[in-house]
C-alpha cells in the first residue's frame, strides 16, 4: 500500500531506535506493584521522558489502601506515586490518556531481563505490558505536537502505579482526569498479537471475609465452640451457587485455622467476582449480604467483608464505537487491518468508560504471553503504533470525529 503524504510525515517524526533503547531500559527496571524502590526509579525515568512535552509533570500520592492479613486484622498497603502532565487544560477539547509503570514481576522474581527472540521479537518483563505501551504513548504525543493543529487538543496523561493490583490507589484520581474529557486512550497492549483490540469487557471484584467463631477444645468441649472453617465452607458453596450466565465467582482461598485439638474460631474467604454487566454486579452485592447473614445464622458466627468491584463491565456504547471506528480507519491509513474482540480481562479503560468517556484500551504495542516469563513484545509495533495513536490525535484534534454518536442511553 502506498503512504499518502501526511501519513509519511507522521512516520518520518517517530525514531524507532530511540523507542527501542528507552523500552529496554524502562524493562531493564523492576517495578512490581509492591517493589516502592523500583517503581520511584521508574517515575523519575517517566517525568524526565514526559518533560519533553508542554505541560508539567507531577508526581501525585497514592490514595490510602488498606487489606485484610491472614488474622483478620486490616492493615495499610503502601504503593508508589503516580505521573500526571496535563497540557493545555484551557484547550476547548480535551482527552485522556493512560498507562501504568508497574508489573505484576516482584523483586525477587527470576524474570528480570530482556532477550532477543528472533529478529523483531524481543522477552522481557513488561515489555508489553505495558513499558513498550509508555513509550508509544511518549512518542505518538512527541509526534502529534509536531502537527499543524495540535494546539486544538488539550490533554492529560496519567501513569499509575498499582494498575496490576486493580489500581486502588489511583482509581480517584483516573475518575477526576476522566471528568468532561471528549475521548481517553489507553496503552494496554493489543488483544492479540495481530495487533486486534479488546472491546467491551466484563467488570472484576476482590472480596475478602472475614469469618468470627469461638474456640473451644476439640475432645472435651467441642459444642461451645463455634467453627470458623465449618462456617467458611459453607460460605464458600453459597457464593458459588451466585454464579450465572453473567456472572462467574472463584472462590481462590480460604486461611485460618488451628492445632487439630481446637474448633478453629477464625477464618478468611478471599474470592474474585467477574460481573458481565452492571445488574448482574449490583444483584450479586445484595445477594451476597443475604448470604452473609445466612451462614452468620446457621453457624452463630460473625463475618466482616472487605473489597468489592474495583472495575464495573464495559460496554461499548455508540460513542465508543466511533472512537473504535476512527482508529481503525487511521490504522487502514497506515496500511494495517485492525479489528476487535470482547474480553473478561479488564484494565483501568473499564473506571474511564464508567465515567461516560469512550475508551479504546489496547493501543499499546502488539505482543502476546503477558504476566508469563514468556511475555514477548513486536519490536516493529513500537513505531507502528505510535504512528496509529498519533494519527488518531490529528484526527480528534481537527475534527469532531464522534459527532453523530448517540449513546445506548440516549436512544428512544
Amino acid at each position: 500500500m502506498t503512504l499518502d503524504t501526511p501519513t509519511k510525515e507522521i512516520l518520518a517524526r517517530i525514531d524507532g531506535e530511540a523507542m527501542l533503547e528507552q523500552v529496554l531500559d524502562w524493562a531493564a527496571v523492576n517495578s512490581g506493584t509492591a517493589n516502592l524502590a523500583g517503581l520511584a526509579t521508574m517515575a523519575e525515568k517517566l517525568g524526565a521522558a514526559f518533560a519533553t512535552l508542554p505541560g508539567e509533570v507531577e508526581l501525585v500520592e497514592p490514595a490510602a489502601v488498606t487489606a485484610i492479613a491472614a488474622d483478620g486484622s486490616e492493615f495499610a498497603k503502601p504503593h508508589g506515586h503516580h505521573m500526571v502532565l496535563r497540557v493545555r487544560p484551557e484547550a476547548a477539547r480535551r482527552v485522556v490518556l493512560t498507562g501504568h509503570m508497574d508489573t505484576v514481576f516482584p523483586v525477587d522474581h527470576g524474570f528480570q531481563s530482556v532477550a532477543w527472540l528472533d529478529d523483531e521479537t524481543i522477552n522481557g518483563p513488561g515489555t508489553a505490558d505495558m513499558k513498550g505501551g509508555l513509550c508509544v504513548l511518549l512518542h505518538a504525543l512527541q509526534a502529534f505536537e509536531q502537527s499543524a493543529g495540535a494546539e486544538q487538543l488539550g490533554y492529560d496523561v496519567m501513569i499509575n502505579s498499582d494498575e496490576e493490583t486493580g489500581s486502588l490507589a489511583s482509581r480517584g484520581l483516573i475518575e477526576e482526569l476522566a471528568q468532561g474529557k471528549y475521548a481517553a486512550l489507553t496503552y494496554e497492549p493489543s488483544a492479540l498479537p495481530d495487533g486486534t483490540l479488546a472491546h467491551a469487557r466484563g467488570g472484576t471484584g476482590n472480596y475478602s471475609i472475614t469469618v468470627r467463631g469461638r474456640s473451644a477444645h476439640a475432645g472435651r468441649n467441642p459444642q461451645d465452640g463455634r467453627n470458623a472453617i465449618v462456617a467458611a465452607s459453607d460460605l464458600v458453596l453459597r457464593v458459588a451457587a451466585l454464579a450465572g450466565e453473567d456472572i462467574t465467582v472463584n472462590p481462590a482461598k480460604i486461611e485460618g485455622g488451628a492445632a487439630n485439638n481446637v474448633v478453629p474460631d477464625l477464618a478468611i474467604l478471599r474470592f474474585n467476582i467477574r460481573p458481565k454487566t452492571t445488574q448482574a454486579m449490583e444483584r450479586f452485592d445484595g445477594e451476597l449480604d443475604a448470604v452473609l447473614r445466612a451462614v452468620e445464622a446457621e453457624h452463630e458466627v460473625s463475618t466482616s467483608r472487605h473489597g468489592g468491584v474495583t472495575r464495573p463491565p464495559k460496554p461499548v456504547d455508540a460513542r465508543a464505537q466511533k472512537l473504535f471506528d476512527l482508529v481503525r480507519s487511521c490504522g487502514a491509513q497506515l496500511g494495517r487491518e485492525i479489528g476487535w474482540q470482547p474480553t473478561g480481562g479488564v484494565c483501568d479503560g473499564n473506571n474511564i468508560a464508567a465515567c461516560g468517556v469512550p475508551v479504546v484500551d489496547t493501543m499499546g504495542v502488539r505482543g502476546g504471553k503477558i504476566h508469563s516469563p514468556e511475555e514477548f513484545m513486536i519490536v516493529p509495533s513500537l513505531v507502528e503504533r505510535a504512528a496509529l495513536s498519533a494519527l488518531v490525535l490529528e484526527r480528534l484534534a481537527a475534527g469532531d470525529p464522534l459527532a453523530d454518536a448517540v449513546s445506548a442511553g440516549d436512544r428512544s
